[in-house]
């Protein structure tokens, strides 16, 4: 009888036993998938704030307004470098580029062809333009510089001097550092045929 009795709560035991185990396996289990649903939907809050940081456009340069533009004009004009630039506009040499870059306004503005023929196939002698050659426009001196791609270099290497080219530009300026107005090209033509045309910047024209 007491063999029977040991017998039946050895058996009850087993049993709770059996339940706890199942009871704690379960448990496991639905913490695991809690774990792994967590993960996983931090993972999508994470790509989604990432591909949000990269489809947004990034706010470009704040413009400014004319008064603002005026403010800081006039700073910089009071500052070493704008009195330096505002001795070498008065100079003989600043007032003979000045003229040959108004020359070229009418030009500029409707962005027409230009005549030139070409006097040199390399810029003054410490000039950081970049690739560019002189030419003559109705007998005044320039400096025309590029802004080429790698396949647009072999028609402008075969540039020679005295060719006869036509140039459009949107863009003429001016630097004390040099002694010729700078043209920039953005298109031009040989013998009628196109050797050059600037390509549209990225993110802008």
């Amino acid at each position: 009888m007491e063999n029977r009795k040991n017998a039946v709560n050895a058996s009850d035991l087993s049993a709770d036993r059996s339940v706890l185990s199942k009871a704690t396996k379960n448990r496991k289990k639905f913490i695991a998938v809690l774990i792994l649903l967590l993960v996983v939907i931090s993972g999508l809050v994470f790509a989604g704030r990432v591909i949000k940081n990269e489809t947004l456009p990034k706010p470009g340069p704040k413009k400014l307004t004319a008064a603002e533009r005026k403010a800081e004009l006039k700073k910089w004009e009071a500052s070493p470098d704008g009195q330096k630039f505002k001795k070498w506009e008065a100079s003989p040499e600043g007032k003979n580029v000045h003229l040959g870059a108004a020359k070229l306004r009418e030009y500029i503005g409707a962005f027409t062809n230009m005549e030139a023929v070409i006097t040199s196939l390399s810029l003054p002698p410490g000039s950081r333009l970049g690739f560019g050659v002189m030419v003559r426009i109705n007998a005044v001196d320039y400096i025309v510089k590029f802004d080429p791609e790698k396949s647009q270099l072999e028609q402008l290497h075969r540039l020679k001097v005295n060719d006869k080219i036509i140039i459009r530009s949107h863009s003429v300026s001016y630097a004390p550092k040099y002694s010729y107005p700078i043209v920039s090209a953005e298109y031009v033509e040989r013998d009628g045929r196109v050797i050059f045309k600037r390509a549209p910047r990225k993110g802008g024209c």
